[in-house]
């Protein structure tokens, strides 16, 4: 895979001579968070503020994913980039890549992703411990939102795989919100029709745990684009969360 550059972004990373992977590799800067260090490897994500535009430096060594395509391993942004790539072009609300670059060295695998911050957007998780308190359009406004980026994620055969507060983004527009997706390394096809979208759904219903019926029912409405379903999706969910407690 050759090192990508988004049209977008080239001049701004040439400009901070920023448009290698050798000049991203070497910049220092404070992870976000811990590195993750399983896979037999790390990774690790940083904030990068370039004038007004601001980005996510990923970077990686050795951290690999195995599949039927690579048996000895690749790095999983290898596998998000694609994945990023994808979305854009079964146009599903979804972050945006600005740099992609990996590398081979003696003894090491290295990968770097930057993609663009979402700037003004706010993931769902941070709504929720003040649910309750939301005035009841944003809240309907909110579940339809979610529901509407589920039902285009679906409609283009694509499974996320970690469909979770934290990873569904919002902002408000107008009287509604607009929604999208990170954390795309875990995609892949929608095989299996209603049993692979009850998957892709139950995780966010249950770390949505402050919803009640009524909201997963609006959430529904959203998913489903009318009422007509709703009664059959919340009991199959409901099932599914049953069975996920029972374990």
């Amino acid at each position: 895979m050759s090192d990508f550059i988004a049209a977008a972004d080239r001049q701004l990373l040439e400009r901070h001579g920023l448009a290698s992977f050798d000049a991203l590799w070497a910049l220092q800067l404070d992870a976000v968070d811990v590195p993750n260090t399983e896979r037999g490897g790390w990774s690790s994500v940083c904030r990068l503020e370039l004038g007004e535009q601001a980005y996510y430096l990923k970077r990686q060594s050795n951290h690999l994913t195995r599949s039927l395509l690579h048996p000895l391993g690749e790095p999983t942004f290898a596998r998000e980039f694609r994945n990023v790539c994808r979305y854009q072009r079964l146009h599903i609300p979804a972050l945006q890549a600005a740099f992609f670059a990996q590398r081979r060295v003696p003894g090491e695998s290295r990968a770097v992703l930057l993609t663009r911050a979402l700037n003004g957007w706010r993931d769902l998780e941070s709504y929720l411990p003040q649910w309750s308190a939301l005035a009841a359009q944003r809240q309907t406004a909110i579940l339809h939102a979610c529901g509407a980026l589920a039902r285009t994620l679906h409609a283009a055969g694509q499974m996320h795989g970690c469909f979770y507060p934290k990873h569904i983004f919002l902002k408000e527009s107008g009287e509604g919100f607009e929604a999208q997706l990170i954390d795309l390394e875990k995609t892949r096809p929608l095989l299996l029709g209603r049993r692979d979208r009850i998957k892709d759904l139950e995780p966010l219903l249950r770390r949505a745990s402050v919803w009640g019926e009524s909201d997963i029912r609006q959430f529904l409405l959203g998913y489903l684009g009318d009422g007509a379903q709703v009664d059959v999706w919340w009991q199959r969910l409901s099932a599914r969360r049953r069975q996920k407690d029972a374990r």
